[in-house]
């Protein structure tokens, strides 16, 4: 499973003083856990005020995650928060191959071997017709940054 980094500013406003913003991330450890969140960046006081953001990290339901952070952040903070952006940690693992296809609404069938210097060298075999739908270097591109290797795409 992909681990997904999700980002929530908690005081779009920037209405929150230092106290309420300790007291808040005070309030938001005691929930991270039950959730299955990890909070990663929490040093909201060196942000400017507006743009207080917390990155947690997460495997599972990406959609669903977001869901429980903000709802966390809301309640621990007491403001409207906003979501920020979801990306994916990369460990270049044949997961995160299948991740990045399943991005593009892609599946396909990923094998690795070593190649004769010693790197890895990853093919995805694809079908002509999802290469109808996406440019076949915008999937190379993705899987190369997130799979750091060679990477050759095989059309059936």
């Amino acid at each position: 499973m992909r681990t997904a980094v999700m980002r929530i500013n908690i005081d779009p406003a920037g209405t929150l003083g230092a106290d309420e913003v300790a007291r808040g991330l005070d309030n938001l450890q005691s929930g991270l856990a039950e959730l299955g969140l990890r909070l990663v960046s929490w040093d909201l006081a060196s942000l400017p005020a507006k743009r207080r953001e917390l990155q947690f990290l997460g495997d599972g339901d990406p959609a669903a995650m977001m869901a429980s952070a903000a709802e966390l952040c809301r309640t621990a903070f007491g403001t409207e928060v906003a979501a920020g952006t979801t990306t994916y940690l990369s460990r270049g693992s044949d997961d995160d191959a299948l991740g990045v296809l399943s991005a593009f609404g892609l599946a396909g069938d990923v094998t690795r071997v070593t190649g004769a210097e010693g790197w890895d060298v990853v093919t995805v075999r694809l079908a002509a017709a999802d290469l109808r739908r996406v440019p076949e270097s915008r999937i190379q591109t993705a899987l190369e940054a997130s799979l750091n290797c060679e990477v050759r795409i095989v059309v059936s």
